[in-house]
């Protein structure tokens, strides 16, 4: 029986979720001033984000979607790579990046929804994908934003994903330790 990508390792799951809401706490409380700060930070939670991938797809247990964790990793880093070595390119650049990022995330997220068994609730990956995808949009549309702007709606969006993650995390490890699948299945009579 092939499991599905997520429940390969709950507990980087949770490392990638906390990460994300600390980083997003810290661009919402503290308004990133210049576009340099918030490449940098930004660039770092993408790095981390794209190394926690490609480590889950390594795992013995992740035979069959490696592809996906490797590919989305990839993405990542080479976002990550970008906004750490070009931190002055301007607010308008990190946008338009930042867009396709998003949007090529929430694709791959919505794919990995239904193309694979799930065992955690499908909705927190729908919406998890749908949430990159239209942020990822506002981002390409509205390119000329401002870096506090960006600032706080990418701390937004760390958070969320924070969120999102923990909680499937949690659902993850719920199910592996005999909590059983995330909804009520009736049992036969």
């Amino acid at each position: 029986m092939e499991r599905d990508w997520l429940t390969v390792g709950w507990k980087m799951l949770l490392v990638r979720g906390a990460i994300g809401i600390v980083f997003g706490i810290l661009a919402i409380v503290w308004p990133i001033s210049t576009a340099i700060a918030l490449a940098l930070l930004w660039g770092f939670w993408a790095l981390t984000d794209g190394i926690g991938s490609i480590v889950q797809a390594f795992r013995p247990e992740s035979r069959g979607s490696r592809l996906w964790l490797v590919t989305l990793g990839v993405i990542a880093l080479i976002a990550a790579f970008f906004a750490i070595t070009s931190p002055g390119m301007t607010a308008t650049t990190l946008t338009w990046i930042l867009g396709i990022w998003l949007i090529i995330r929430g694709v791959f997220e919505l794919a990995g929804a239904f193309l694979s068994q799930q065992t955690t609730p499908r909705w927190l990956l729908v919406l998890n994908g749908l949430l990159s995808i239209l942020l990822g949009v506002l981002f390409e549309a509205k390119p000329g934003a401002g870096a506090v702007t960006i600032a706080v709606l990418l701390g937004v969006t760390a958070l969320v994903w924070g969120v999102v993650l923990v909680a499937v995390g949690l659902s993850v490890r719920r199910t592996l330790h005999g909590g059983g699948p995330a909804h009520i299945t009736p049992s036969p009579a």
